[in-house]
């Protein structure tokens, strides 16, 4: 037996944001004094993006992106990664809650559990020069005082590197700027339908220095309400007859989540040539509750039995260096990244059935010899590093023939803590070291990336231009510690046995330690054609990839990196005197080796190169401003994804299910190799059809402007499983679609806004979660009298607020 692999995963900095927050009196958007790259209706053809590492006009770059700036973001009330990923029709996403999404572009998704020891991110997530992806997952920033959201769809391999294999979210701050003394507030209060009341308080302020220095300050706080009722239960365990309720744990709204933090930035101009930015930010996040609800209740229900909160905090420094070298640009980007993750978490689910099921109460007793209550709860802390250092080179953009390129190197350790903890059972089957640990995951985890990179750009003509651009790269990706029962214990599986002295502190011994490293290059190549400077067309060929890593397990060996090979054409053009602009693209992704990580014997997270996958599918971005004042945008991407051979139990290089497995139980007899998911079996997570549409209305009201906005998101069926089996027991994610509404008026130094989000109170599925492998918790045979258990989690209902402010 074994515990399931769906680990889960101050005071004196609220003084100093409070202290922020109260230097201005009330709060507007902070969009009239950022540095916004978000056109306003009457200046619609200027975007300008970084997502090739300069600057340079949206319409002018050969890729596919979606940019978000400062206004559009405050329009429509982004303030985390939810709110902004709605409006991004090509990137998709499941989540357990705040800091627990994992995300996608164009139907690049196996659905994996996010285990701390399994693949790296498919999704690169930047912080302006900086990565910010940990191995479970990006920091959920709170966003505010950001230039823009950038993101960029297909393989960014050659520029962005590792974990960008199928896409790039980059989130520009605004920059420290010199031209004045100027700053903004925020606050905002609101309440939630079937929970509580939520606020926000936010402020910024710019404040130059000299004329060659500033500095930039930011500071938030924010309170969400919760929503999820813990409703009253009792369990009674069958081979104890033991009973347990969650009376203490009994609580209305009790997923409520508090968030604050802060930014602090210098710019320093050392002359015409260089620039040094250094930059500070912080963020702690605590969230209470569980952020799903439970089958078998009603909606917004769950019946926990144990605490569950995680608290969330880290703190990063960052240092951006710009100077010129002759007329070439040099730039260094360096950060380090600490993060702390502490969490309690439920776990009774696994205790109950595999009770239930197999009659595992009768191993957990005291010392007296007598049965314990078999309940089951997780104390668990993640501790991540991650620093990252990059050196390139620009030359001239206004050449013919243009070079970016420069070296990489990046570092990230997880140390990973989970205590599975029985209460009172007894020594003889305590994992040493701890106090009454059934179960101990102690790890250390170091994924290190090395490269050289570099695109060459070259105009053949007035017209058309060629870009080549590769990247040459080495991992080296270890994995040490202990994980496993008390050894000798109730446990003679050989995954678990000692193999030396305790490496990590905190573990009792040694019973993992595991390295892969490889080194190989990935390629882009790209033609642009331009009819004029309102018109391109473009074709792309380009390849991202994803680091293989470790598995835990000793009889599986470690898997190798998996590859996406892009395949695409797109056109930009503006019209009717820059007031309409349409952008599309098809293509076409073929993913090889790919990575499936799911739970496999005794409840142990696997990861397998299973075979290939193929994405076909189009997306297209429309703004039009018809009349003075009136804007409308649409956007929207269609993916047909699906495996292109059979999914097996055990995968070969032949991808033959009829070939037998390993002898994994020792019995002389290969295992049967089942067909888990046959060829042409739909890629989860990801819908067929992701749009969104925006529209608003600007008009004066004597001296003071007033606007009217509504937006419409919808969202797919979507399932939840790669595997037919198990993607029964958990069901679908239903197609849902949400309406967001606002009115307000701006004054020259204040404003005011009322909005309703989600006006139809539609309780989107954005992710499935079970406690254990699907065929003990989901039940599938009925054998416990409360059936399976499956939690879905759900997007936030009816949310109506009032924002007002100043700026000055």
């Amino acid at each position: 037996m074994r515990v399931s692999d769906l680990d889960q995963s101050h005071s004196s900095v609220r003084l100093t944001i409070a202290a922020l927050l109260g230097t201005t009196m009330l709060a507007t958007s902070a969009t009239a004094l950022a540095q916004s790259t978000e056109p306003k209706a009457s200046n619609s053809d200027v975007i300008i993006v970084t997502a090739q590492k300069r600057e340079e006009n949206l319409q002018d770059v050969p890729i596919a992106i979606t940019a978000i700036g400062t206004e559009k973001l405050e329009q429509l009330q982004v303030t985390d990664f939810d709110d902004y990923a709605r409006f991004l029709p090509n990137v998709s996403y499941q989540t357990t809650g705040p800091g627990g999404a994992n995300v996608y572009f164009r139907g690049v998704a196996s659905g994996e559990n996010a285990n701390h020891s399994g693949p790296l991110p498919q999704v690169g997530i930047y912080l302006d020069e900086q990565p910010i992806t940990t191995t479970t997952g990006a920091l959920d920033i709170h966003v505010f005082d950001i230039a823009r959201v950038e993101a960029l769809a297909g393989p960014q391999g050659t520029l962005y590197g590792a974990s960008s294999q199928a896409g790039t979210i980059r989130i520009i701050t605004n920059k420290p700027d010199t031209s004045g003394f100027y700053g903004a507030a925020n606050v905002e209060v609101n309440t939630v339908a079937h929970g509580g009341e939520g606020y926000i308080g936010e402020a910024f302020l710019n404040a130059p220095i000299s004329d060659s220095a500033a500095v930039r300050i930011v500071g938030w706080y924010k309170k969400d309400a919760g929503y999820i009722d813990n409703i009253p239960g009792s369990l009674t365990f069958p081979s104890s007859g033991i009973t347990m309720d969650n009376a203490p744990f009994v609580e209305k709204d009790y997923n409520d989540v508090e968030t604050y933090g802060g930014r602090a930035a210098l710019r320093i101009d050392l002359d015409d040539n260089w620039t040094i930015t250094p930059q500070v930010m912080a963020q702690k996040q605590v969230s209470h509750g569980f952020f799903a609800q439970e089958s078998g209740l009603d909606e917004l229900q769950v019946q926990q039995f144990n605490p569950e909160r995680f608290n969330d905090r880290w703190i990063q420094a960052a240092l951006t260096i710009e100077g010129k070298i002759g007329n070439w640009d040099l730039t260094y980007a360096g950060a380090y990244l600490k993060r702390k993750i502490t969490g309690e978490s439920d776990y009774v689910d696994y205790a109950y059935f595999y009770d239930a099921i197999s009659g595992y109460g009768t191993f957990f007793y005291d010392n007296n010899g007598d049965l314990v209550n078999p309940n089951q709860y997780i104390q668990s802390v993640d501790r991540f590093t991650k620093q990252s250092h990059e050196l390139r080179l620009a030359s001239p953009a206004d050449k013919r023939v243009r070079f970016i390129g420069g070296l990489f190197y990046q570092r990230q350790t997880h140390n990973i803590e989970q205590n599975y903890i029985i209460d009172n059972i007894a020594d003889s089957i305590t994992v040493p070291g701890t106090d009454s640990n059934i179960w101990l995951t102690k790890q250390l985890r170091v994924d290190r990336d090395y490269a050289a990179f570099g695109e060459l750009t070259a105009d053949v003509t007035n017209k058309l231009s060629v870009t080549l651009g590769t990247r040459i790269y080495y991992f080296d990706n270890t994995l040490v510690g202990f994980f496993g029962y008390n050894n000798p214990g109730f446990s003679s599986n050989p995954d678990y046995l000692c193999q030396g002295p305790s490496q990590v502190k905190g573990s009792p011994c040694t019973n993992l330690d595991k390295r892969t490293q490889d080194t190989d290059f990935i390629h882009k190549i790209n033609l642009t054609y331009k009819f004029n400077d309102d018109a391109l067309v473009y074709a792309t060929a380009s390849r991202g990839f994803r680091p293989g890593g470790i598995n835990r397990r000793g009889s599986i060996p470690p898997y190798l990196a998996d590859f996406v090979d892009n395949y695409e054409i797109g056109f930009k053009t503006t019209w009717w005197d820059k007031r309409l602009r349409i952008n599309a693209a098809v293509y076409q992704l073929d993913w090889t080796n790919t990575q499936l990580s799911f739970l496999g014997a005794n409840g142990l997270t696997e990861i397998r190169n299973a075979g290939n996958a193929r994405i076909r599918g189009a997306e297209f971005d429309v703004y039009v401003r018809p009349a003075e004042g009136f804007t409308l945008t649409f956007g929207g991407s269609y993916n047909d994804a699906e495996i292109t051979e059979d999914f097996c139990t055990f995968a070969n290089q032949a991808f033959d299910c009829s070939l037998p497995g390993p002898d994994t139980d020792d019995d002389g007899i290969p295992d049967p190799n089942a067909v888990l998911a046959p060829a042409g079996t739909r890629l989860p997570i990801t819908a067929k059809f992701k749009g969104n549409a925006v529209a608003r209305y600007e008009v004066p009201i004597g001296s003071l402007n007033a606007h009217f906005q509504g937006s419409v998101t919808h969202e797919g069926k979507r399932t939840s499983d790669l595997r037919l089996f198990e993607r029964d027991l958990l069901g679908s994610l239903p197609a849902y679609t949400t309406v967001d509404l606002s009115a307000g008026i701006e004054g020259k130094s204040w404003s005011a806004e009322i909005f309703v989000r989600n006006l139809f109170d539609e309780l989107g599925s954005v992710g499935k979660a079970i406690q254990c492998v699907e065929t003990t918790c989901g039940d599938p045979d009925g054998v416990t009298a409360i059936g399976g258990k499956v939690y879905t989690y759900v997007s936030q209902p009816r949310t109506i607020g009032i924002k007002v402010g100043t700026k000055f």
